[in-house]
């Protein structure tokens, strides 16, 4: 009988975690229960597995565990007179049929998540918690703030989901778009822990990508009419048309500006930008709209040189009008620098209060060298360094450094 490995136990649990969630909050009509009950799933495959090898469908085998596990444990339970347990193996035995505008599970869960009861940030961590399978320090680095504030947020947000018994269901075709500013972040954030993780030894997760596409996809067969949706998916589409040239066969990372675009996705371009044309033409700018013609300009060159800054820092600045944010203004200021310099975007980049993200001292650091100031060059990419935890990225951020310090 084959072995098998923590890390195809990792993959399983990457590729297979959030649906198994959907699936049995579905069934039990409670997030606490599908989470315990999916964790002690894959705790008893962490056991089992190594010397039985993956059964015949691992997806499967964890969903079958974690229904019998909970179903067990709230036996248990309902002998001693718990209502809610009682509630949950009835919801669990009558196994509702299909219904609603949303008929995807994991769909279902982000819609349910996002309820108008929780705040923003908490609607959009929960569910990566949730859907996305990231740890809360993942989660954390996610939303900019530090580990223990972000494991008490999502304590709170689970906790107003029970204390006011928000109820698992299918959204009302009406409360859709309610809920879809929350939906959308979501699935944005999912793909850039795939694009970028986060953390490990990769750093593109290619699970996490794929996935974050598909719920776009069915959220645009869903609702067509809504322009920011078709934004965010021009937007994934365009940015995953790169994937093929972010990483040189040794494993690095290959900057932007370096990258061989005949290794471009030519079909993810042409359907991105074919997105982009019917945003353009409805007049409706949202910023996933303005970000997706962002990236549109840059998958018309065909060569870096002949990238059309002045255009990018235009759409930049009507992103900064319709979001603003420090994370826009730090985006923005790279494109300053290819039209204005980098002294000009580097005065921009010091006006802003982003000390804990690594991107923020990776852009300084590459301004400060492009204006010979090498020793605090240095010093910043040592900063950047310092605040990563994904391999690739700090071996990118190290090879700039020394090439600073050599200089």
């Amino acid at each position: 009988m084959p072995r098998v490995s923590a890390a195809e136990i990792g993959q399983v649990f990457r590729a297979e975690y959030g649906r198994a969630i959907a699936v049995l909050a579905r069934a039990f009509g409670d997030l606490d229960i599908a989470e315990d009950a999916v964790q002690d799933a894959f705790a008893a495959a962490v056991q089992r597995w190594p010397s039985t090898g993956l059964p015949p469908s691992p997806a499967g085998w964890i969903i079958t565990t974690a229904r019998n596990r909970a179903i067990d444990r709230l036996r248990r339970e309902a002998s001693r007179q718990d209502r809610h347990a009682r509630a949950a193996l009835l919801h669990a035995r009558g196994e509702p049929a299909e219904e609603g505008a949303v008929r995807d599970d994991q769909l279902r869960l982000i819609f349910t998540c996002c309820h108008p009861a929780l705040s923003a940030a908490a609607q959009v961590a929960l569910t990566l918690r949730l859907l996305g399978g990231l740890s809360t320090a993942e989660i954390a680095r996610a939303f900019l703030v530090p580990e223990p504030t972000m494991a008490q947020r999502l304590v709170r947000a689970k906790g107003k989901i029970r204390d006011a018994r928000i109820p698992y269901r299918v959204p009302a075709r009406t409360e859709l778009p309610g809920r879809l500013r929350g939906v959308l972040a979501v699935v944005y954030l999912i793909f850039n822990e795939g694009y970028a993780a986060s953390t490990g030894d990769r750093h593109i997760r290619e699970d996490l990508c794929a996935e974050a596409i598909r719920l776009a996809r069915l959220l645009a067969e869903l609702m067509p009419d809504e322009p920011e949706v078709m934004g965010l998916l021009a937007l994934m589409l365009l940015a995953e048309s790169r994937r093929g040239a972010r990483i040189a066969p040794a494993g690095d990372i290959v900057p932007l500006a370096d990258q061989d675009r005949g290794l471009w996705d030519g079909g993810l371009i042409a359907e991105g930008q074919a997105i982009v044309r019917r945003c353009l033409r409805r007049g409706q700018p949202g910023p996933y709209q303005v970000q997706a013609a962002i990236n549109a300009v840059h998958s018309d060159a065909r060569a870096a040189a002949a990238t059309d800054w002045r255009q990018i820092l235009q759409l930049y600045d009507q992103l900064a009008a319709l979001a603003p944010s420090p994370v826009v203004a730090l985006n923005r200021a790279v494109a300053v620098a290819e039209v204005d310099g980098p002294g000009a975007a580097l005065a921009l980049v010091d006006s802003l209060d982003l000390d804990r993200y690594y991107l923020f001292h990776a852009i300084r650091a590459d301004l400060l060298r492009r204006t010979d100031r090498s020793a605090e060059a240095a010093l910043a990419y040592e900063q950047a360094i310092s605040l990563t935890q994904n391999t690739a990225e700090r071996e990118l951020l190290r090879r700039g450094c020394q090439s600073v310090s050599r200089g």
